[in-house]
């Protein structure tokens, strides 16, 4: 009722404001090139790593896909192998990856 009497009441332009802001979580990898570059990702739930020592691991229940994914509420995603190193620490969105010089070896 709160909605239908904001959407076509006196504050109706608030619908513009609102739409503006939706958009799907998801995770699309390119190349340097800024071509689509399909690589494995693990996506599970969310694990708060605050404070933690060492490298604790981010997410748990995971399932292994192929990007790109659409991640739900509360979840992350990492990446499934080292082949490739994320140029942004946050897996989400539209991420660069580079390729690891490490593995070539």
């Amino acid at each position: 009722a709160v909605v239908s009497t904001q959407s076509t009441g006196k504050s109706h332009y608030m619908l513009y404001h609102l739409v503006s802001a939706i958009q799907p979580r998801m995770l699309v990898t390119f190349n340097e090139d800024l071509k689509p570059l399909p690589v494995p990702v693990r996506v599970g739930q969310a694990v708060d790593v605050v404070g933690q020592a060492g490298k604790p691991k981010t997410i748990t229940g995971f399932q292994t896909h192929t990007t790109p994914v659409l991640l739900a509420h509360g979840e992350r995603a990492e990446l499934g192998t080292n082949e490739y190193n994320p140029l942004t620490p946050v897996m989400e969105g539209f991420v660069i990856l580079r390729k690891n010089e490490e593995m070539s070896e």
